[in-house]
């Protein structure tokens, strides 16, 4: 057998991806290219791990902690109170890059002033990472979202839904707000969070919500525990998102001077650039925006290019940089999968079979089901060799040494985690085969998300993908009933997008460990002080920010529909109790099976064809960024052509500062709006 296809080119000048003639082992069907990190040092023999490890510090932690309150305060506002940035709907998150950038620069000007004032690189990351394990839960598809929901089911009852009679029996009264007083305050603003009257009805539901969260993402850090050695140091996944800011932190194996190299400049005045001038347009129209930066949203009324569904096209600098990071034949995939599934949507319009998509005939979000599904089984299968290993440190009592006690740890967490789990949802009105289930497609979504992101580092935005399609679809609302169907729609608002999800976070954060030597341990701790700061925050500027402004007054972006998606959901299933749904069951198999019969295609095949690409272009994250993985794609197959080796290599460092630039200039843009009130440009959809 030939040797397998090379991978991304690395910062320091690993092999660049680019489709060659040769075949690929099948244990390469999820492990990735050699990382975009030169490797760290050889481990000592027995232990595993290097003895020298650097601990977290309090400072840099007391640091992180008053940074992530002012960013969670920032992301609310800018994000639920004005609309604008949308930073957290992206794979790597524009506020905690912008803000390791401001400092990093401020660190730069103390080593000439005060050196001992000076944060060492992984003080910087510890920074970093706290405000980013913060933003998963302040961010656009979490919090958020539980403000869209935790009120709405009552404020909008009315005779002509029939809520009240239809589903209020089965709500349970202490994870949802009842108080139409607090509620109104809520919607219409006018309040104050200092009253306890107001906020009162909040705290047992936010509290009760907290509980299930800190089980919920306390799992998610114990199963990342338990991989990230297999997934870091034995197959080597890229992690192309802990890039930046490993570079900016000027860590270990920061290549050269990052903020003096004068190709990174080239490209952050290009990112710059075209985000301030589209900026400056949004403000003052007289002056015309680039072109097709902005996502652009045709319509089709003719047939049949009415069949096309959520055709957006757009040429985002930062999608445009992530696009010529990842591997050539998954950004190939992305697009050209895309571009398959309208080519459905049009088919089936010209046979008069196309139905409400994307669930209806060719049905699109099924075939998407299978797909995530069957990257997750992959996932593990590939790490299977390594989970015995685990379960057999785990139960043997003679194992020692911080390996297996970090995998004891980690396995009694999870047991802990998903004990605690079930009960709350067993609580919520739950069985436990649906318990079961619920928990099974979570994490198995979970651990799939998680491996995309650190093998390739593309957006997962999977709306159309949750456990309570998948479960409802497989079982049907007949055989679960009213209580159990309202427990599901009661938990839609942590399964809507995904594209915060902290599990790819976390594993991101314990590469970031890896590769500066962080102490584990203390990283771990400071991954939970995190989240549950995180909480807190968020809960403390979603209420202070609703209850000032109005959350249908005044603020622009509040996740009402998030609320409306859930209980009309629910309204749904109840009145029309429909049994299993064998088209939909079919399309998700098919899905799965698509995606194995692909993955054979990438192993024993010269066809650029990634399986991973079919699973992200029927999900709903390729709408926005197709077009620009296109360009990408494009770029870095002429870049590979024609510069070679080299050229690539500067390219890639040209790419860092156009993701930079763009982030920068968008936070700043997303910090003018709410301080002169107005909606800027963001740099997002």
């Amino acid at each position: 057998m030939t040797s397998p296809r090379p991978g991304p080119f690395a910062v320091g000048g690993a092999l660049a991806a680019v489709p060659l003639p040769v075949r690929r082992c099948p244990q390469e069907a999820f492990a990735s290219p050699p990382a975009n990190i030169p490797p760290t040092m050889p481990e000592p023999p027995g232990d595993r791990e290097p003895s020298a490890r650097t601990p977290v510090t309090p400072r840099a932690v007391a640091l992180g902690l008053v940074l992530a309150a002012a960013n969670t305060w920032w992301v609310v506002m800018a994000e639920a109170r004005w609309g604008i940035m949308d930073g957290s709907c992206l794979p790597l998150f524009i506020t905690p890059v912008f803000i390791l950038f401001g400092l990093a620069a401020i660190n730069l000007g103390l080593r000439r002033i005060h050196p001992r004032l000076t944060l060492s690189p992984v003080e910087l990351l510890t920074a970093y990472i706290v405000v980013v394990i913060s933003e998963t839960l302040s961010g656009h598809d979490f919090v958020q979202n539980l403000f869209g929901t935790i009120g709405y089911a009552h404020w909008f009852a009315s005779p002509e839904n029939g809520w009240e009679e239809l589903f209020h029996p089965y709500l349970r009264p202490w994870l949802v707000v009842t108080d139409m007083d607090a509620l109104r305050y809520l919607y219409e603003g006018g309040g104050s969070f200092t009253r306890p009257d107001l906020y009162g009805p909040f705290l047992v539901p936010l509290a009760a919500w907290g509980g299930i969260l800190m089980a919920l993402i306390g799992a998610m850090l114990c199963i990342n525990v338990l991989v990230q050695r297999e997934w870091t140091e034995h197959e080597k996944l890229a992690y192309p998102l802990v890039v930046l800011p490993l570079e900016m932190a000027g860590g270990r194996h920061a290549t050269t001077s990052f903020f003096g190299d004068v190709l990174v400049w080239l490209g952050f005045a290009a990112g710059a650039l075209i985000t301030l001038v589209n900026g400056l347009a949004a403000i003052f129209p007289i002056m015309p925006p680039l072109p097709l930066i902005k996502l652009q949203r045709p319509s089709f009324t003719s047939y049949p290019w009415r069949g096309l569904f959520r055709f957006y096209y757009g040429i985002y600098p930062f999608a445009v940089a992530l696009a010529f990071f990842i591997p050539s034949d998954l950004s190939f995939s992305c697009w050209f999968f895309f571009l398959g599934s309208q080519v459905q949507m049009v088919g089936s319009e010209l046979i008069g079979m196309r139905e409400a998509p994307p669930n209806g005939f060719p049905y699109l979000a099924h075939q998407a089901s299978g797909a995530w599904l069957a990257l997750a089984v992959g996932a593990l299968l590939t790490s299977r060799g390594h989970l015995a290993h685990v379960w057999r440190m785990i139960v043997a009592g003679g194992a020692s040494g911080r390996e297996a006690r970090r995998y004891r740890w980690a396995g009694g967490g999870l047991v802990v985690c998903l004990l605690a789990l079930g009960i709350m949802l067993g609580l919520a009105g739950m069985g436990t085969w649906l318990i079961m289930g619920f928990i099974a497609v979570f994490y198995a979504l979970s651990i799939a998300m998680a491996r995309v992101r650190a093998q390739f580092g593309t957006p997962h935005e999977i709306y159309y993908i949750n456990p309570q399609r998948i479960i409802v679809n497989v079982a049907g609302a007949q055989a679960l009933g009213d209580q159990q169907l309202t427990a599901l729609a009661v938990t839609y608002w942590f399964n809507r997008c995904y594209r915060c999800h902290p599990m790819p976070f976390q594993l991101e954060s314990l590469k970031m460990a890896h590769e500066e030597r962080i102490d584990v341990g203390s990283l771990v701790r400071t991954i939970i002080l995190a989240t549950i700061a995180g909480i807190v925050l968020s809960y403390w500027a979603n209420l202070h920010i609703t209850m000032r402004e109005g959350a249908a007054a005044k603020c622009l972006a509040y996740k009402s529909w998030v609320g409306r998606e859930s209980y009309a959901m629910l309204a749904n299933w109840l009145h029309t109790m429909p049994g299993p749904d064998w088209p939909a069951i079919g399309a998700t198999g098919a899905g799965a099976a698509i995606f194995w019969a692909l993955r054979w295609v990438h192993f024993n095949t010269l066809l650029p064809l990634h399986p991973a690409g079919y699973a992200l272009a029927n999900s709903f994250a390729m709408n926005y960024f197709w077009s620009s993985f296109l360009v990408g794609w494009m770029v870095k197959v002429a870049v590979l052509r024609y510069g070679g080796r080299s050229g690539h290599d500067r390219a890639y460092r040209v790419f860092l500062g156009v993701l930079l630039g763009d982030y920068v200039v968008g936070a700043i843009w997303g910090i003018i709006g709410p301080v002169w009130g107005i909606r800027t440009y963001k740099n997002f959809i």
